[in-house]
């Protein structure tokens, strides 16, 4: 049997109904977890086990008069340091941020709470998002559960590493070019980049996202029934939906699948990841579904253009900062940003007008397939020490080829295990899907939960 940290959230809610376990005791089980492991994972930020405590109780009374707030009341969970808590410090993942309370919940925030969430803590990231690693200047670096001298991957480092540890079964991740999927993916998880606007963010953003990082297709859709709460807050938000996210039924025959194995630019895919991916399609195949492959749609030009974008954002924000403050960037954030201080605005605009590019270059490639397999990642996690699998600020990009699409795009898209590495690192399967059709996604990531071979056990 399953230790009670390990146990899924919809699990646990069938036992808080049931009355044969209480928030109180899973809450103690997952708190004695962290304790256990946060001193070599740090994946936490503002650890609360008091609140937590406080959190459980009222849970427990609620169960006890048959009054739950929601779909989750009782069940533990984290937020990615950047999702804001009222009365926490948000750094961003750098020592630069001036550390003042946030005023209110953003979105993510105040949907858990309003469902009787038991928030543990936030989970840990680098510096501004901008790493696909745990390295931060605020942070200790966070550490893969699989193999702690490896990254979890990032921006949602922290938040992949907790999940895989089993701080509980639920976390919340951003993503703005594979942020969620990519952690997900080195961590064995279920990583789901809900389409652009499905759920609130604030401050919001073009292609920036929040979504659930959790063990199991179906907890992944119980925290998109909550997180997909309308907020006007976002005004890049999509109106309110009746998407039942419970219902993942599918059929698999006749499904149409895309199969994605060249991205066209950036780090050469691993075999044995080619390999992984290509078996999973084999196994959509043999329930009936039908698999044609998908050409390298993304550009030299176009992954470039975003970086030069995206130098020139960051280096706005930090150019901003004082002196004494900007000297404590990451000195890879720093040098990356550097790069966009001489760009002329029209090179910026250039870069600027490749998002639209990527978007039209993904959406006319994926539209004929009902979803698209492809590797989350062309490679494995690299060292816990190294802000990027290329170690170079002049190639930050070359890993997210397959992922940034999507935000760019505004598709949806999940990552889930399919595999295993001849050194025993997770290999993450992304599906992705047409424009709002987040509950196609799930309902293909869930069948082949269910067709593929059992994972191994967690670590």
């Amino acid at each position: 049997m399953p230790e009670l940290p390990d146990l899924t959230a919809v699990e646990l809610i069938a036992q808080y109904r049931a009355g044969t376990l209480s928030p109180v005791e899973v809450t103690e089980a997952v708190l004695a977890r962290i304790e256990a492991r946060e001193s070599e994972l740090h994946a936490l930020y503002a650890y609360d086990p008091s609140g937590a405590r406080e959190d459980a109780k009222a849970s427990e009374s609620r169960w006890h008069a048959g009054e739950p707030l929601g779909p989750i009341d009782g069940v533990p969970l984290t937020l990615k340091e950047n999702i804001a808590t009222r009365g926490t410090p948000v750094p961003l993942g750098t020592a630069a941020t001036s550390l003042t309370p946030a005023p209110e919940d953003a979105p993510a925030g105040a949907r858990v709470r309003e469902s009787g969430g038991v928030l543990l803590g936030k989970t840990t990231m680098p510096d501004y998002g901008m790493l696909t690693s745990g390295l931060s200047s605020f942070h200790t670096a966070s550490r893969n559960p699989w193999d702690t001298t490896r990254t979890p991957g990032g921006s949602s480092a922290g938040a992949g590493s907790a999940a895989a540890a089993g701080y509980g079964p639920l976390h919340v991740g951003t993503d703005i070019g594979g942020s969620i999927r990519l952690p997900a993916g080195w961590c064995g998880l279920v990583g789901l980049k809900p389409s652009f606007g499905r759920v609130p963010v604030d401050p919001p953003f073009l292609g920036r996202v929040a979504g659930p990082m959790t063990r199991t297709v179906a907890d992944t859709a119980l925290l998109m029934s909550v997180l997909s709460g309308v907020d006007g807050r976002d005004h890049l938000s999509l109106p309110a939906s009746s998407v039942d996210w419970t219902s993942l039924s599918c059929e698999v025959k006749g499904l149409r699948i895309g199969l994605h194995l060249d991205p066209g630019v950036g780090l050469p895919v691993l075999p044995e990841t080619i390999a992984a991916v290509t078996e999973a399609a084999r196994v959509f195949e043999a329930a009936g579904a039908v698999v044609e492959p998908v050409s390298p749609f993304l550009r030299r030009e176009m992954l470039d253009g975003l970086d030069t974008f995206w130098r020139v954002r960051a280096w706005s924000d930090m150019s901003a900062l004082p002196e004494d403050r900007r000297a404590k960037v990451l000195p890879y954030i720093a040098d990356w940003a550097a790069g966009g201080a001489d760009v002329s605005g029209v090179d910026a605009y250039r870069g600027f007008a490749q998002i639209d590019a990527i978007a039209v270059a993904t959406l006319r490639a994926t539209e004929r397939f009902d979803v698209v397999l492809s590797p989350t990642c062309p490679v494995s996690a690299p060292p816990a020490d190294w802000p990027s699998p290329t170690n170079d600020p002049r190639r930050p990009f070359e890993h997210i080829a397959f992922t940034v699409p999507y935000n760019m795009s505004g598709q949806p898209a999940v990552s889930i295990n399919c595999g295993y590495t001849s050194d025993d690192q997770p290999i993450g399967l992304q599906i992705s899907g047409r424009r709002f059709a987040d509950l196609d996604v799930l309902r293909a990531a869930a069948a082949y939960e269910t067709l593929r071979p059992t994972p191994r056990p967690w670590p």
